[in-house]
């Protein structure tokens, strides 16, 4: 069994289509009980899964059907961020207002058209959001693009798909869109956000590149593009635009805004919020493994052999029958799956030696190349950051986090470093890693808001010996 190439599960027995992997199926003892006991306390419903598929049905993964908006077509436009198709997005959460609009705001599916790390044009899925409150600050109505933090690799994990489901129970698979409040705290604003998918996240003629520096800033920025076309949206070119992503997404924004001079001039950013940021991902993927989120580090495998399929052979080489079948497994599964699943596993489990994936990693040059072209921090961002990390974050760990804020200073960026200092809550079980985004999530808001308002900030690159 190789690891897993394109495309995304089905519920039929024929035969696949070329790439696409077969149906997932798992025992689902731990994950049925936390479903049970998730859907009592928050009123979720389940998304039924498909019956017996045809050719023309749509994809489902893990007994999650994915609507047939995220199949792309054979050709895309052009034009980066070129709108391919839209409809209308009914959020999971939501009021009818005094005045008749929809609280918080009216949403839009989207599907756009990006050029991923191979320089081939790909089809990304969103979400724009356009917010009933009114914009108080100066100018047009601002938009922010929101980089969510890690959902998954199953299409059933998508962003877009959670706005709509916060909580997604499918067959062993339990997703919860954790990142909704932070997109809901900006419309309050008055702001506009456009959520971002990411590439193969979602659209099922691929898989999710997790990780991938270029994939992610790419798909942030054609995100805004698209935005500006949707039918009815009242951001315009002259709307002053902000980055918003906390882990994943952290490393997604900090990336767009690193690649924004040479891939998307035209959109001049007013702030950019990178919250606990993956910046150097070897450094990473040690405090994944062994983690309760060490199915991360199949997502990560996974989304290098998309990219790099030169990749195939070595992983190959250096993954027993366990870490194969855990590569097949991971590649469907959304965050609460691989907790519950993957969760704590060591990355010696999977290998074909016993050393751990840090230590081929060092011993594989052609893994090290991979990661070091993943490596954040090269170049200067544009505009002002704000780069928050929490000092006992040991999943993305704190030290590459401040590492990167070190490099941008040094390169002469508009930096604001936060060390966020909080109680060590337990080491590789997520809350040292989940409090910090919790905790700091008002001050980024409030931070990012303020550059929208055209609000200037000072950078504290003076302060970094001084700050832990």
């Amino acid at each position: 069994m190789h690891p897993p190439q394109t495309a995304r599960s089905s519920s039929t027995t024929r035969t696949p289509h070329p790439g696409r992997r077969p149906a997932t199926r798992r025992r689902t003892g731990r994950t049925a009980l936390a479903v049970l006991a998730a859907a009592a306390c928050l009123g979720a419903f389940a998304v039924p899964a498909a019956s017996a598929a045809t050719d023309t049905e749509p994809v489902v993964s893990r007994g999650v059907t994915i609507p047939a908006f995220y199949t792309p077509p054979a050709g895309l436009p052009a034009a980066d961020g070129a709108l391919v198709r839209t409809e209308p997005l009914p959020l999971g959460l939501s009021l009818p207002g005094l005045d008749g609009k929809p609280m918080p705001g009216t949403a839009t599916r989207l599907m756009y058209k990006s050029t991923d790390s191979a320089g081939q044009p790909v089809a990304v899925t969103g979400a724009y959001i356009e917010p009933s409150a009114r914009w108080k600050g100066s100018g047009p109505r601002p938009l922010v693009a929101l980089a969510s933090g890690t959902m998954g690799q199953g299409d059933q994990c998508a962003p877009s798909l959670a706005l709509q489901h916060p909580l997604t129970i499918g067959e062993g698979t339990l997703s919860i869109g954790y990142d909704n409040l932070a997109v809901y705290r900006f419309l309050a604003q008055g702001a506009a956000v456009v959520v971002t998918d990411y590439v193969g996240l979602g659209t099922t003629d691929r898989l999710h590149t997790y990780v991938n520096r270029v994939d992610e800033g790419h798909a942030v920025l054609d995100a805004v593009r698209a935005a500006r076309g949707v039918a009815g949206a009242s951001v315009t070119e002259d709307s002053r635009v902000g980055l918003y992503g906390y882990s994943q997404g952290g490393g997604a924004t900090a990336a767009a805004a690193e690649l924004q001079p040479a891939y998307a001039p035209e959109i001049a950013l007013a702030g950019t919020y990178a919250g606990a940021p993956p910046a150097d991902l070897t450094e990473v993927m040690k405090g994944i493994d062994g983690s309760a989120l060490a199915g991360a580090l199949g997502w990560s495998i996974n989304g290098f052999v998309q990219s790099e399929p030169s990749l195939r052979a070595v992983v190959d080489a250096h993954t027993n029958a366990a870490g194969k079948a855990a590569l097949q497994d991971t590649s469907t599964m959304c965050v609460g799956d691989a907790i519950l699943g993957h969760g704590f596993t060591k990355s010696t489990k999977w290998t074909a030696d016993g050393r751990s994936l840090a230590d081929i990693i060092a011993a594989e040059p052609q893994l090290r190349a991979v990661l070091d072209h993943q490596r954040i921090g090269t170049l200067k961002p544009t505009g002002p950051v704000r780069l928050a990390t929490g000092i006992h974050d040991d999943i993305v760990p704190h030290g590459q986090a401040r590492q990167l804020a070190v490099d941008w200073c040094r390169k002469g960026g508009d930096v604001t470093y936060d060390a966020l200092v909080l109680p060590n809550l337990g080491d590789k079980i997520l809350t040292n890693h989940l409090a910090p985004l919790l905790a700091d999530q008002g001050k980024a808001v409030s931070w990012l808001t303020d550059r929208l308002e055209g609000r200037r900030t000072t950078s504290n690159c003076w302060s970094m010996p001084l700050q832990p």
